[in-house]
């Protein structure tokens, strides 16, 4: 390593030197920028929103069945499909239909009631087959359809996928940084040299925040051009949410980091921390799927805090005032995890 300039600022040189470390690995450089796309782009086409989304409903071969099919068939908004009898019950696991009929008159339905999608199925198929029949309504409904702004699953998914990726990255990125260092015993040589001890711990932090705008950037950026999710609050409010995520993750980080003396030590502890969020915080499906008892505790996680005010922000508008409680998680575990971690450290 060559001798730094006279007078150099060590804070400047170590975050120098994270920078560099970072740029020179091609995986994690996948990790940060490429793998959040991959993920946008294959969700956002494997649970995309058509306006109209067809009925998918299966029939058996049965001859008896014929009649149900092509009553079926001339009403819009069915898709009927053909599905063999030792082929139902893994065409309905498997979403390829939301409901079969596999015996007539009158019809027997099988589907899962466990899945909101077959519930629907079900009466949508009953209603069309009794109209056929003769039935008539004693009276007609008014239909008022309303498409909200931002009711995809993809509008729903990115703010989700960008909070998990800010947490990720400042996880991994910082912890495995300082636990890789202090296992080939160069910790004990930085020890010497006119440092302190903050100015490393700040180092690391510093050298991820260079990483986080083209992060967030390319995310957004992509969503918006491969499927058209707007961001419909102000821009400063999220740059200011995803640097907030960043800290508390990087403090996170720095606490996981601490004492770990072993890559395989703080890839468990890294595991311990960032599973639960990633199930319970709502980045791939909603966190109100949970008992109303856990939900203080998953409201308090910081994933949570990041993803309920992206979401705030980059859906509804919401202004700055309505982020406070959010904002004030992530401060508050900033503030404890960064000072458990500047107490706790470790160089050996």
């Amino acid at each position: 390593m060559t001798d730094a300039p006279r007078g150099s600022s060590p804070l400047l040189q170590l975050t120098l030197l994270r920078i560099r470390e970072y740029t020179r690995e091609p995986e994690a450089l996948f990790w940060v920028f490429a793998f959040p796309i991959v993920m946008a782009l294959a969700l956002g086409i494997a649970f995309r929103s058509p306006s109209n989304p067809p009925i998918r409903v299966g029939v058996t071969g049965s001859s008896a069945l014929a009649a149900i099919r092509a009553r079926l068939e001339r009403v819009p908004g069915f898709e009927v499909r053909e599905i063999e009898a030792a082929r139902v019950d893994a065409a309905l696991r498997d979403g390829l239909v939301h409901l079969v009929i596999v015996g007539a008159d009158p019809p027997v339905y099988r589907y899962d009631p466990t899945r909101a999608e077959g519930r629907l199925a079900r009466l949508a198929v009953e209603d069309a087959l009794q109209r056929a029949d003769g039935r008539a309504d004693r009276w007609k409904a008014e239909d008022q359809r309303v498409v909200t702004p931002g009711s995809r699953y993809i509008d729903w998914l990115v703010p989700g996928l960008l909070g998990m990726n800010i947490m990720s990255t400042s996880l991994w990125g910082i912890a495995f940084s300082i636990v890789t260092t202090r296992s080939r015993k160069l910790l004990k040589r930085l020890v010497a040299t006119p440092m302190r001890r903050r100015d490393f711990l700040l180092s690391q932090l510093l050298g991820r925040l260079v990483f986080l705008a083209f992060e967030v950037a390319l995310l957004l950026g992509f969503a918006w051009l491969a499927f058209d999710v707007r961001i419909r609050g102000a821009v400063v409010l999220v740059a200011g949410l995803s640097l907030l995520g960043a800290l508390s993750s990087a403090g996170l980080a720095l606490l996981v980091a601490a004492r770990a003396k072993t890559v395989e030590g703080a890839s468990g502890l890294l595991n311990v921390v960032m599973l639960p969020m990633w199930v319970l915080s709502g980045v791939f499906f909603s966190k109100a799927n949970f008992p109303d008892v856990t939900q203080p505790f998953i409201k308090a996680l910081p994933l949570t805090a990041l993803n309920d005010a992206l979401r705030a922000v980059i859906l509804e508008g919401a202004p700055a005032g309505a982020l406070t409680l959010d904002a004030g998680i992530l401060a508050a575990w900033t503030v404890v995890t960064f000072g458990l971690a500047l107490r706790w450290f470790r160089w050996l």
